[in-house]
């Protein structure tokens, strides 16, 4: 009688014979997949087909804004993850445990210059900058004076009428 191991058992053997990346980090990109393949099939009207690195890349990277925020460059340190090519070592270290599959075009190398981790998940939350002021706008005071400003007492005065024409 053949043994099935469960995949938890199956992510024990992988970190064992490669201990770079943690345990969630695995589970992430089954994640990954899925939100990827589910986002795919929406676009493309319900057809579920197989995914490259590169959309793969981009799933994971829109799965981690949304699950994490700004917090998302810091999980993926922890987890190991530091460049897009680390995607593609957890993804074939997967494929080699037969936890994933893949097709004869698909190698690591489709991992290869995906992105800049800073860009992609320090970037969508940093504040936008406004753009400089000349020095001229920034010494003037353009705001029109009125009548209607508020007295000491909070209230605001309204401009008395005038009996000039």
């Amino acid at each position: 009688m053949m043994y099935k191991q469960s995949y938890d058992e199956v992510l024990e053997e992988i970190i064992s014979v490669d201990p770079r990346y943690h345990r969630d980090a695995y589970h992430f990109v089954r994640e990954g997949l899925d939100y990827t393949q589910q986002s795919i099939s929406k676009q493309e009207k319900g057809v579920v087909r197989h995914i490259s690195g590169q959309e793969l890349l981009g799933g994971m990277r829109a799965h981690a804004l949304e699950q994490y925020g700004p917090m998302t460059l810091l999980v993926l340190d922890e987890w190991g993850v530091k460049r897009c090519e680390d995607f593609g070592e957890i993804v074939f270290n997967m494929v080699e445990h037969n936890l994933l599959a893949k097709t004869a075009e698909d190698s690591r190398e489709d991992f290869k210059g995906g992105y800049d981790f800073k860009d992609a998940f320090r970037k969508p939350f940093q504040p936008v900058q406004a753009p400089q002021q000349s020095s001229d706008s920034t010494q003037r005071n353009n705001t029109p004076v009125s009548n209607s400003e508020p007295d000491r007492s909070g209230k605001t005065s309204k401009p008395e009428s005038s009996d000039k024409q």
